[in-house]
């Protein structure tokens, strides 16, 4: 495996990061805290739940498979969050806490926008996983149909996955990308198609910080006098534990390792980064998830192309899809069992949000429920995915006259309820939605939104 990624990484440039320390939170029960999962939406893939075969009896047809890019450089505006933190403490007159220490040869070593060598590792080892799960759905005339929204990271993340694909198939099936969507127009993979829509998300974001961050920011400012660090420079750095962590992953990583963290993250404790991931829930909760105006409504063009393959018909749809694309059976086939699209988090967000899943009330800004299922270290990862497995199950195994059809969602490995459309809450039926009964869930999509598309050029 590490020869495979050697030649895909090659297209990367190298990182050089120094002063990297293995490290790892202890809380007083002696139970090793999970870092790389309290970063929200810059945590790294892993499976929540380990997958679940279908029930005896039930053979998978088809399969769509939605899936965020791999982990990666921070963006333009995140950097200058990011630098602001980095430079008001190496401007500090002096250090009274050793942890800091590190800051007197320290050099910002990231790049951006870029997709790193993890998420390339990881949308490698999905393809792989991919193939080994869907094999039997694979012929010559018959591979996956791979489309991508056409930002860099996006791309690269699509090329990793089938090469995974590839390698797992011992390079007899190497599905091409097919079509990359422009983000400049109508894009079912981005969430920039509502010229009205104005997140709020910012503003809950700010108003939990000002809640967690006024602490932390007096404790730096203690440990490193002149600095003047802010609020908004807490969450730069806190951004900057997960970007430099991710980034600092050698080639030929083994991914049972531990990570080499930061050593920023030493700086912050167990319940500072618990509260940091729950700025990633706020973000996305009030953009394009439940909470958000006009953000389920950026997900319907998805919902009905998925639509559209599952019952192997035209694209019906008057919101974000591209029609020139999805009438063209070049660029929209409607015969292929196994389907990948490639795109960002806020876009895939809205698509959860459309389809009904991860229901969540209204979320506080100053006190997070801990029981909460709108929780994006699990929903949100780098390199999360969404598939659809359409079934196909005989009739005897649940006493019926004919064979009969169903659809089961499963978001990182976890199958969702699906109670929107009546699936079984427990046992090996679980999450299974018959079929009709979950187009007929789809009526939102299906119905344009119920006129909220129209909202977003009003």
């Amino acid at each position: 495996m590490v020869r495979a990624f050697a030649a895909l990484w090659a297209a990367f440039s190298s990182v050089s990061i120094s002063n990297l320390v293995p490290w790892a939170f202890v809380s007083p029960a002696h139970d090793t805290f999970e870092l790389e999962k309290s970063w929200g939406v810059y945590s790294p893939f892993h499976a929540v739940e380990e997958y679940i075969p279908p029930p005896a009896g039930c053979q998978i047809s088809q399969v769509n498979i939605i899936h965020r890019h791999g982990a990666r450089f921070p963006s333009e505006s995140q950097t200058e969050d990011i630098l602001s933190g980095v430079n008001k403490l190496q401007s500090a007159e002096r250090y009274t806490d050793s942890r800091l220490d590190f800051l007197n040869t320290f050099v910002y070593p990231l790049g951006e926008n870029l997709l790193v060598p993890l998420g390339a590792m990881q949308s490698f080892e999905s393809g792989e996983t991919a193939f080994h799960r869907y094999s039997s759905l694979v012929t010559p005339d018959d591979i996956p149909f791979v489309r991508a929204s056409s930002m860099s990271r996006v791309v690269e993340t699509s090329k990793n996955w089938t090469a995974g694909f590839a390698a797992a198939s011992n390079h007899s099936y190497y599905p091409p990308l097919s079509v990359i969507i422009s983000e400049e127009g109508n894009d079912t993979l981005q969430d920039n198609n509502c010229p009205t829509l104005v997140p709020s998300s910012h503003k809950e974001m700010t108003q939990w910080l000002d809640v967690y961050g006024p602490p932390i920011t007096a404790r730096l400012n203690s440990w490193a006098p002149g600095a003047n660090l802010d609020n908004k420079d807490i969450h730069g750095l806190l951004m900057l534990c997960a970007f430099h962590t991710v980034a600092s992953v050698p080639y030929g990583y083994d991914p049972g390792s531990p990570l080499p963290f930061s050593p920023f993250c030493p700086l912050f404790t167990q319940a500072e980064f618990e509260s940091f991931a729950y700025s990633s829930d706020l973000d996305r909760y009030y953009s394009t998830g439940p909470g958000g105006h006009l953000g389920r409504v950026q997900g319907v063009g998805y919902t009905n192309e998925l639509l559209a393959r599952l019952t192997a018909s035209p694209v019906v749809d008057h919101t974000s899809t591209n029609t020139t694309l999805d009438s063209d059976p070049d660029t929209f086939p409607l015969n292929r069992t196994i389907y990948a699209d490639f795109t960002h988090d806020a876009p895939l967000m809205a698509v959860f949000n459309t389809l009904g899943l991860f229901p969540t009330p209204k979320l506080n800004t100053r006190q997070p429920k801990s029981n909460r299922i709108w929780q994006t270290s699990n929903i949100m990862t780098f390199s999360s995915r969404m598939v659809v497995e359409k079934l196909v199950c005989d009739a005897t195994v649940r006493g019926r006259d004919v064979s009969d059809t169903y659809v089961r969602i499963m978001v990182n490995e976890v199958v969702q309820p699906l109670a929107f459309c009546g699936a079984q809450k427990n046992g090996p039926w679980r999450g299974l939605c018959q079929f009709d009964a979950f187009l007929e869930s789809q009526a939102y999509a299906r119905h344009d939104g119920n006129g909220d598309w129209e909202k977003c050029f009003a």
